[in-house]
């Protein structure tokens, strides 16, 4: 029955070049399909078994939604209650906001923050380092204006449950969701995954050529820490299927459940007639797929591609984990797996979407060009060199160090460094490193005062709002001058 999409996941693994890719199908409420395809990596061609383990990334978020419903079950919270009287210190940059922001406006993505992910993507800082500099983000958008999606609030989510819990998240996870649920194999860091014996490694593109990625850590961990196997994963759509039930004990109450799977902001329109509108609910993109009503969470990081689909009204799930990204494949197999379920016609997704890959590969170079197009050739900086090195700081983004050598200048952030290349004026820029989590091509931009001594350094690390400033600090001996 499911030869063809064994057929079709071979096909669609070779098509966008994906290394290695574990399936679970659920069917009728029973496991129809549990199998693992190619190489967890490619440096030693292990293969991917069902109990290959993989970052799971933001389907990490419908835990974290979960685990705080067993909190609000036990009346220890509200969904509408206000994060600063469970957080005290909490604040955000617009006081209203900071006053008003609850545990639901975090879970549906509505705090009117924009990303920031560069605040924790570094991986240099924990969540309770991060927590403080939160003030110092600028919002684009009113508290309840839009669906923005945010890490970082899921990050102030598990510090809630951290509050509430007297538990760490990981402990308060694991412990009332995790083990009561028989999911045995998993951990919570990169780093214990690399220590794992059956563990997936990540792979990212770089053109079109898939190569090895660093395990990179994700700190947000309540928004995408997770990391477990098909197999054990396969257990939690299970538990969403069964309405919070394991072994006919209600763990989570139906009614949390509902607040997960209750669309509440309206995320996108598909292009693709047989695709619902997309809304978030509480950790969970609320849809359709031709007519039947879907909960899921995608995930991604880098190297790291993750699906995960219920089907209520079908007893059915759907869960694709892949060590490659970016790539359609764990959408393409899902909407293949469903249309099986369903017993309809199956939409050609593999012809549709090929295509758009091969498309987006030839507009990569197409961007290249087109970048190269806006530089202003024939420029000089306006200051020699060794007046751009120094130290510049943001609250909340940290430290840019800036130094100058005969070979130019160079720059060091957080743990991040590299040569810095003049593009035009005061502009200089990052390196391109597509297999790294780095900020490619990032324009720095310096900025001096009215004596034209240089100050600032901006740079767009939130391209939804302005570029970020980074103050000169004062160099030892200026300190010591300014001091009565």
């Amino acid at each position: 029955m499911w030869s063809d999409l064994d057929s079709l996941v071979e096909a669609s693994m070779q098509e966008w070049k994906v290394p290695g890719l574990a399936l679970a199908v659920i069917q009728d409420g029973e496991i129809a399909v549990l199998k693992g395809y190619g190489v967890r990596d490619t440096g030693t061609g292990q293969p991917v078994t069902t109990d290959t383990q993989f970052l799971l990334c933001s389907i990490t978020k419908s835990f974290t939604a979960a685990g705080l419903g067993l909190l609000v079950d036990e009346r220890k919270l509200d969904w509408d209650r206000p994060v600063r009287d469970v957080i005290p210190e909490f604040r955000l940059h617009d006081p209203v906001a900071t006053e008003r922001l609850t545990l639901r406006d975090l879970l549906c993505h509505r705090s009117g923050l924009p990303r920031h992910d560069w605040v924790h993507q570094p991986g240099d800082l924990s969540g309770a380092q991060m927590l403080p500099l939160l003030r110092h983000l600028m919002p684009n958008r009113e508290l309840r204006d839009a669906f923005q999606y945010s890490n970082l609030g899921y990050m102030v989510a598990g510090i809630v449950a951290e509050r509430i819990s007297e538990l760490s998240w990981e402990d308060f996870i694991a412990e009332r969701l995790l083990k009561p649920l028989g999911i045995e194999e998993f951990s919570f860091t990169i780093e214990a995954l690399a220590a794992a014996d059956n563990a997936a490694r990540p792979h990212a593109m770089v053109d079109d050529e898939c190569t090895r990625a660093p395990l990179w850590p994700i700190r947000t961990t309540a928004g995408g820490g997770i990391n477990t196997s098909v197999a054990e994963l396969a257990k939690w759509v299970g538990f969403l299927i069964d309405e919070g039930r394991v072994n006919g004990i209600q763990l989570l109450s139906p009614q949390a459940l509902r607040e997960m799977a209750t669309p509440r902001v309206h995320m996108a329109r598909s292009e693709y007639a047989e695709i619902g509108d997309s809304h978030y609910g509480h950790g969970l993109f609320c849809e359709s797929y031709r007519g039947d009503r879907t909960l899921s969470h995608s995930g991604s990081w880098l190297g790291w591609g993750t699906l995960m689909t219920v089907m209520p009204t079908r007893r059915a799930g759907v869960v694709v984990l892949t060590n490659r990204a970016p790539s359609a494949v764990t959408s393409l197999l899902t909407y293949a797996a469903l249309d099986q379920i369903s017993g309809r016609e199956p939409v050609d997704w593999f012809s549709r979407l090929v295509p758009k890959r091969r498309g987006f590969i030839d507009q990569q170079k197409t961007d290249k060009a087109r970048r190269e197009e806006k530089r202003c050739v024939g420029t000089q900086p306006s200051h020699a060199l060794d007046e751009y090195a120094g130290s510049y700081e943001h609250p909340a983004y940290g430290r840019i160090e800036i130094t100058s050598s005969h070979i130019g200048l160079a720059w060091r952030w957080r743990g991040l460094s590299g040569p810095l290349t003049h593009w035009h004026y005061d502009v200089f820029t990052t390196p391109d490193r597509p297999s790294e989590f780095y900020p490619d091509n990032l324009a720095l931009t310096f900025l001096y005062d009215r004596e034209g001594r240089i100050d600032r350094v901006a740079a767009p690390f939130e391209p939804q709002v302005s570029d970020i400033v980074f103050q000169r600090t004062p160099e030892p001996a200026q300190a010591a001058k300014a001091k009565p």
